[in-house]
């Protein structure tokens, strides 16, 4: 009876996408990472490589970035696997779909500092906007996002803190694993998390 079950949430669970989403250096590639080894098949085209900002990979997908002009026929065939979707393109995602969305938070500052250092490295300027009006402009767009997730019936929302899942990874990891009907391989996620990684702590 219980393997029954499983297979019930397993059908269930392959009607679903999975996003993962959250402003940009929000530690949203180290999740991709965390539900591949989890289980979960990402949706992927490594266009943007590995490099010093994400030495693990981005784990984008360039067509997401096209969902504003209506471009969405691969949604299909993302059902039952995972893909990223930053914060501002939540908003396309068609609603004739079912979406399962663990979005991360992380300290404001952190990820502007994360975002300052890309730019540094990336040779471009660090001045146009400054970061008390970046982190206002950001709290806003996320208090938008949080109300437009709330009104939709067909996405169901996990908030995953950064802070917390380094200082306690486990804890972290039990919730998403309850949220997606603990078909995850918890160990394997676990293993993912790496330290050496978290350069902007404040």
């Amino acid at each position: 009876m219980k393997s029954l079950f499983r297979i019930f949430r397993k059908s269930n669970q392959d009607e679903s996408v999975f996003v993962v989403s959250g402003l940009p250096r929000s530690g949203t590639s180290m999740m991709m990472k965390m539900l591949e080894a989890g289980g979960l098949q990402p949706v992927s085209d490594n266009l943007r490589t590995a490099d010093d900002d994400n030495p693990k990979g981005y784990y984008e997908f360039e067509r997401v970035k096209k969902l504003p002009e209506g471009d969405n026929s691969w949604l299909p065939e993302a059902r039952g696997k995972v893909v990223k979707v930053i914060s501002a393109l939540l908003e396309h995602l068609p609603k004739e779909y079912a979406y399962k969305v663990i979005f991360m938070n992380r300290q404001m500052d952190e990820i502007l500092a994360s975002q300052r250092q890309m730019l540094i490295r990336s040779n471009k300027p660090t001045d146009k906007v400054s970061d008390e009006q970046l982190a206002e402009m950001y709290r806003k767009h996320i208090a938008k996002v949080d109300a437009w997730l709330k009104a939709q019936p067909n996405i169901s929302v996990l908030y995953v803190d950064y802070n917390q899942m380094l200082a306690d990874p486990r804890a972290s990891i039990d919730k998403i694993n309850a949220f997606l009907d603990e078909l995850m391989d918890i160990e394997k996620m676990a293993d993912i998390v790496d330290l050496s990684l978290y350069r902007q702590r404040k």
